[in-house]
């Protein structure tokens, strides 16, 4: 269980999700016949683009979310966690807004592909990728649900690249001396890898 909950795995499922969610968004999701005088009952399709807008903005939240809670700190670890539940949350309303009403969702994309607003009347069913959108989502809940179970064993972010917090930001000399530190040194414009001529003495 441990291995579960651990940084790599709750990442690859979360991207590996977020990647069905992704790939699902561009297939048709939903086919049908549209009762109009201009389209004259000419068969219609439209993708999870159409009819579910914003999923593919979701899915890479859900992505970047991911991201940001194996590899942040605490405080943004669980605004994070909260930002991956509330995209899952949206991913999985859109999904089953298609597949409660196919014939709803195809009427205005319909209407907009000649030029009309509003909608007009279809008969249309839902393609399985819908359904493999919410297997997507069931894929990134699941890593939501090792993040939260695992988090607190999960070790902060490495500082060695942080500045060290020292009081005057000066380290003990070769002689014990207090001398500025590399960071200090930078910041100063100086160099501190310029160690003169009398170095090798």
């Amino acid at each position: 269980m441990r291995r579960l909950t651990g940084r790599g795995p709750v990442a690859l499922l979360a991207l590996l999700g977020a990647g069905v969610l992704l790939a699902a968004g561009f297939r048709p999701w939903v086919a049908g016949t549209v009762v109009d005088a201009v389209l004259s009952g000419s068969r219609v399709e439209a993708d999870g683009g159409e009819v579910a807008p914003g999923l593919t903005a979701v899915a890479l939240a859900v992505a970047a979310a991911a991201v940001a809670v194996v590899a942040a700190g605490r405080v943004a670890r669980t605004v994070a966690l909260a930002l991956w539940a509330g995209c899952l949350a949206l991913a999985a309303a859109l999904s089953i807004r298609v597949l409660a009403d196919p014939s709803g969702v195809l009427g205005p994309v319909a209407a907009a592909r000649v030029g009309r607003t509003g909608s007009v009347e279809a008969d249309a069913a839902a393609t399985p990728w819908p359904w493999v959108a919410l297997l997507g989502v069931l894929l990134c809940a699941a890593a939501l649900a090792a993040a939260v179970a695992g988090r607190r064993r999960w070790a902060g972010p490495a500082r060695r690249y942080e500045a060290p917090a020292r009081d005057g930001g000066e380290v003990p000399g070769r002689r014990g001396e207090r001398v500025p530190s590399a960071w200090e040194d930078l910041s100063a414009g100086r160099d501190p890898t310029d160690v003169g001529e009398d170095a090798s003495t």
